[in-house]
């Protein structure tokens, strides 16, 4: 047992590792999507290439899936056998394939598969990271300081997932291995670090593994998140995937497994997860809250890319090569305002709890969604920079008081699980928010492109039969050189319908304009329907914050229950 002056400092010890743990975690959610352009280049694959799509897309999103199926699992092994053991277990797991992917040597296809393996088990070390981060911080800390320490925790992750957008911009272009190994470091000093340094103080329950459990949960939720992935893809003649046989059938087989997960729950004598907790108001109403704020935030950041990079950018004189690093420096307003609203309102939701905090900033967050619909797509960089601002206050109100009311209504025997269950929402509901702003994109960019598209290759020289062709593929591809930053005309056209044009405009179809103006228009169709959804996403967040009460904080029997049914709510 810790003396209260022991106490007192091992508690700012915890944030410190805790919060540098969570920061290398985001920084490495992002950093890939400035520097996917630069690994494609180095290890000679075209990502626009309809076989090869797949590699885009699980590139970007495998990490994030890993993170979210696992957390609750790893946060149910805390609670058992250490929280800190499994903190640091993940830094080094993480280091270890941060390493692997930094030596990446092969070529082609081979080393896309690596690279997409190595990003998944190196998310397997993230998500013992933020499994067991929260836990150890709400262990640490006295409840009338959880808020400013989640606060800064939280300002840490949503820093690192901005920061990685500017560091792989910066590194990507010099060496594109670099994004990878520059959490080596980081690692190696965080794992020795938390291995020397941080110590057990929470409650430990002994107890069977639930294998069912895990399984079921796994399976399901792997399934459902996969076939999320695959329904943005093109299937036969659709411009995406979402009536196909095999997507329909991983939604609706993940689904059943998950309710089938809820009853293996219900019935087994040590849970993974209990559901009793569900029966407390403050922890199911933060949990919903989160899930749909993540819900209308999640996507918001691919958004913004696809703005800056495939448009704004080169309409205001940048080329495609420069769009990636200055695209991250033009999102940074969003980063400042969560720093400045994070710890401030943690603080003062530990006073005042967090209804108020949470509910207002998912208000003005919806305020900030319908305020970016009214920009024009060739906005003033100052009024956009102000609504971000805006944006990243609004989520700093949310966060940190919602994750402290959250983690003060568990009982402390639980809070590993607990915490490991608010993550898989917050990183399922990023993935499932990435899947529905991307459908809403493309389904404004099938509406009105393709004429869009033919109509001005024909003006400039095209063939009319090349140029509806040209029109009549898939608009994902479209969406994910804007991603990337890069001007498809060159592949989609070929090098011999370019060559028997007049130099002119073939200069002018593969320079900074047309594609940007193009797609302009077709995006902003795109734009209002996914800002619409973010904006009421955040709204129904912040009536389910109403109703998560007032202020709430788990009371610990006095003498301890059975290992079953010691987590009474």
């Amino acid at each position: 047992m810790l003396t209260n002056s022991a106490a007192g400092h091992y508690k700012w010890v915890a944030l410190s590792n805790t919060t540098l743990g969570v920061l290398i975690v985001t920084i490495n959610m992002s950093i890939l999507l400035i520097a996917l352009p630069d690994i494609f280049r180095g290890i000679g694959v075209d990502p626009l290439a309809p076989a090869d799509i797949s590699y885009l897309l699980w590139l970007i999103m495998g990490y994030l899936v890993v993170t979210a199926v696992l957390v609750v699992s790893f946060g149910r092994l805390g609670d058992m056998f250490g929280r800190t053991r499994m903190y640091n277990l993940g830094f080094a797991v993480f280091t270890i394939f941060s390493v692997l992917l930094a030596v990446t040597w092969t070529h082609g296809d081979a080393a896309a598969i690596w690279l997409i393996g190595m990003r998944v088990l190196q998310g397997v070390g993230g998500a013992l990271l933020l499994a067991n981060s929260t836990a150890i911080l709400t262990d640490a800390f006295p409840a009338d300081q959880r808020g400013l320490a989640l606060g800064v925790n939280q300002v840490a992750a949503i820093a690192g997932s901005f920061l990685g957008l500017v560091i792989g911009g910066v590194l990507a272009p010099l060496n594109w291995h670099w994004i990878f190994l520059v959490s080596v470091p980081v690692g190696v000093f965080g794992t020795v670090w938390a291995y020397y340094k941080l110590r057990e103080t929470g409650v430990r329950v002994p107890a069977k593994l639930d294998w069912w459990g895990n399984v079921t949960f796994a399976v399901g939720l792997v399934a459902l998140l996969t076939g999320i992935t695959y329904g943005i893809q093109p299937y036969g003649t659709h411009v995406m995937g979402w009536t196909s046989p095999s997507v329909l059938g991983l939604i609706i087989g993940g689904i059943v497994v998950l309710a089938g997960f809820v009853a293996i729950e219900r019935r087994v004598p040590e849970p993974m997860f209990r559901m009793s907790l569900f029966r407390s108001r403050a922890f199911t109403a933060g949990n919903v809250a989160n899930l749909l704020a993540a819900l209308g935030r999640g996507g918001l950041q691919f958004i913004l890319i696809i703005w800056l990079q495939g448009i704004w950018l080169p309409e205001h004189g940048y080329d495609f090569e420069q769009t990636p690093l200055w695209a991250g420096i033009y999102m940074v307003p969003l980063t400042v305002g969560f720093l400045v609203a994070g710890p401030v309102s943690g603080i003062l939701s530990d006073r005042f709890g967090a209804r108020a905090f949470s509910t207002g900033g998912m208000v003005l967050a919806a305020l900030s969604f319908i305020l970016l619909d009214l920009v024009p797509v060739d906005f003033d960089y100052r009024v956009f920079a102000l609504l971000l601002v805006l944006n990243g206050l609004a989520m700093g109100m949310f966060s940190s008081p919602n994750r402290a009311a959250i983690m003060n209504s568990l009982p402390a025997s639980q809070r590993g699980v607990g915490a490991g269950m608010t993550s898989t929402f917050q990183n399922a509901a990023t993935v499932l928010s990435i899947g529905v702003f991307f459908s809403l994109l493309i389904i404004g960019l099938a509406g009105t492109l393709p004429g869009a598209l033919s109509t001005g290759l024909i003006a400039h020289g095209v063939p009319a039969d090349v140029a509806n062709r040209v029109a009549g593929l898939p608009p994902v591809g479209t969406l994910f050189a804007a991603l990337l930053g890069d001007n498809p005309i060159q592949n989609l056209l070929g090098p011999q319908v370019l060559g028997a044009l007049p130099p002119a405009d073939a200069q002018f179809l593969t320079g900074r304009a047309f594609f940007p103006e193009l797609i302009s228009g077709p995006f902003a169709a795109g734009l209002t329907l996914a800002l619409g959804f973010a904006a009421v996403a955040c709204l129904v967040a912040a009536v389910a914050s109403v109703l998560r009460g007032g202020k709430y904080r788990y009371q610990e029997p006095d003498q301890p229950l059975p290992a079953a049914t010691s987590a009474r709510v």
